[in-house]
């Protein structure tokens, strides 16, 4: 079977070593994630870091119906991982038979024989293999047998461990502050710009309709602050709005349609944007008129102007 999932920026093949070893979801790649990072990086010494990631998430294979909605895409969680620490990044093709290994068959073919560890780092509570069987125990006792040390780290926090479960509930929340100082950058949703209704354009504030991937966890309807980075690194304030456009009658999926301020003319169909969402301005609602939507528009924009001037 494949061992690793073939991903931009993180090739599949084998890792000469000796590393150091980091194992995880990382969803989110938040301060924890960080700091787990950091801790891993001083544990190689002049060896290099690896850290391993899933995909799908395992809650998606044992209980789809439970599966988290990702606080980043898999090729910008390999991008984000590589920038806080990680020299290699190897992303594992979860399924249910890998989720069948041992702990020791785990620890052999991927830690041993594709990683070349020396020093393997988790995070506290840390468990792999076949039900959920391993520890940091029972990797102790492997590291013992293969020649590694292993070390679990308790994750950063500030008062409780910073954590993707408490990420997803800020955003869900549309508390895009207070998700900010838990990943230590702007909650981000990306997606390829469709053509819409071009009402926007119409009002006289055209915007870029984002489809997100249907795996990232949105914020709720709403008005937000936000900043649109494009492919080449660009970035550029924006309004941008979710929701189902209720003044119009409404549609029947939710859109995230970002108006980039003080920019004419800009044909951003097809690119593919990430949308960075810095405060939350108002609720959306249903206006009586045009006009009166016109007017909020105005003011929203104003407004985003004025948050993300800081």
């Amino acid at each position: 079977m494949a061992i690793w999932k073939a991903t931009p920026g993180a090739p599949d093949d084998p890792v000469a070593g000796p590393t150091a070893v980091t194992i995880g979801n990382f969803d989110g790649v938040h301060r924890g994630h960080q700091a787990l990072l950091a801790a891993t990086r001083a544990a190689a010494g002049d060896g290099e870091v690896v850290a391993i990631t899933f995909d799908p998430h395992p809650v998606a294979v044992f209980a789809p119906e439970r599966a988290p909605r990702m606080l980043t895409t898999l090729e910008r969680r390999v991008a984000l991982l590589k920038q806080h620490g990680a020299d290699h990044v190897r992303v594992l093709d979860f399924g249910p038979e890998m989720a069948a290994w041992s702990p020791e068959e785990f620890v052999e073919r991927v830690v041993v024989e594709q990683c070349g560890a020396r020093a393997v780092v988790v995070g506290a509570g840390f468990r792999y293999g076949s039900r959920a069987s391993g520890s940091i125990e029972t990797l102790r006792e492997a590291g013992a047998r293969h020649g590694f040390t292993a070390e679990e780290f308790e994750l950063a926090g500030d008062g409780e461990p910073f954590s993707s479960t408490r990420t997803r509930a800020a955003v869900a929340a549309g508390r895009m502050r207070e998700a900010a100082d838990l990943l230590g950058r702007p909650h981000e949703v990306e997606g390829t710009v469709v053509v819409g209704d071009r009402r926007g354009r119409d009002l006289g504030y055209p915007t870029a309709n984002v489809r997100p991937d249907a795996s990232l966890a949105v914020p709720p309807d709403g008005v937000y602050a936000t900043w649109v980075v494009l492919p080449d690194g660009t970035r550029s304030p924006a309004a941008t709005s979710i929701g189902t456009n209720p003044t119009f009658a409404g549609v029947a999926d939710r859109r995230v349609e970002s108006h980039v301020i003080d920019h004419k003319g800009l044909d951003l169909y097809g690119v593919r944007l990430r949308v960075e969402f810095v405060d939350r301005l108002r609720d959306m609602i249903a206006f009586d008129s045009v006009a009166a939507l016109v007017a909020q528009i105005e003011q929203d924009v104003d407004r985003a102007r004025e948050v993300l001037r800081g």
